[in-house]
């Protein structure tokens, strides 16, 4: 019994940073951490998700340098400018400088809602009128 418990450490100890190793090559082969994308090609990922949402229609300006992206533009939904810089870290950005400027229209439709302090998909079935 002591013999298969030492064999069994002997092994781990062995092969542990060899295990160790290889996943961490397979990280920098993949495009982990060390890997990072050119500005454009990350301002070009960024324009493509934009296109692809629903703030597409808002024509935000995008700029990388560094890795830090700057979204200027306004906007009429409170909403797309979280969703704007959400979709420029997943496409790449290290850092976002957000500067969409939010109408007033916007900002008094969402007081509204907080005055109600329910939002419309937060209703309870029990209080929809038919």
């Amino acid at each position: 019994m002591k013999r298969t418990f030492c064999a069994i450490v002997l092994i781990l100890i062995c092969f542990l940073p060899l295990a160790a190793q290889s996943k961490t090559a397979k990280h920098v082969r993949q495009g982990g951490a060390a890997a990072v994308a050119p500005d454009a090609q990350i301002e070009d990922s960024i324009r493509q998700r934009f296109a692809k949402s629903r703030i597409s229609t808002n024509n935000f300006t995008v700029r990388v340098q560094g890795g830090v992206a700057t979204i200027e533009g306004r906007t009429n939904v409170v909403q797309h400018k979280g969703t704007a810089t959400r979709l420029a870290k997943a496409a790449g950005a290290r850092r976002v400088v957000n500067n969409i400027k939010i109408s007033d229209e916007a900002r008094a439709r969402a007081a509204g809602n907080l005055e109600k302090n329910r939002r419309r998909v937060q209703v309870r079935r029990s209080e929809v009128t038919r």
